[in-house]
């Protein structure tokens, strides 16, 4: 799937609003048991969830950011290993990072 959206690019969106005032209570009011503020955490992360972020990318293969979408969940758990940061960040983040190019790539957003 071609797409001009890159994880690094994405990193930079999901940057925009770590450690403002804005996003902290942001993220306070997604906090509950469901799990709705592991989104949020996509929106305004703290400054070290930003650093395990990145590293996550920075240890991606070039075709795992080429095709996000073809990870399953052991190669989320290779990336999340190779980058020393807990798997469910991982997930978060590739997770998150499929659902924004989906969005881009349809017509109308």
């Amino acid at each position: 799937m071609a797409n001009d959206l890159t994880i690094e690019s994405y990193l930079e969106e999901i940057g925009r609003f770590r450690q403002s005032s804005f996003g902290l209570r942001f993220r306070q009011q997604f906090r509950d048991i469901r799990g709705t503020a592991e989104l949020a955490m996509l929106k305004a992360p703290s400054q070290e969830e930003y650093a395990q972020l990145c590293k996550i990318a920075e240890v991606m293969a070039q075709s795992e950011k080429d095709e996000p979408e073809l990870l399953d969940d052991n190669d989320i758990s290779d990336i999340a290993v190779r980058a020393q940061v807990d798997r469910g960040m991982a997930a978060i983040l590739i997770n998150g990072f499929v659902l924004a190019r989906k969005n881009k790539a349809q017509p109308g957003r």
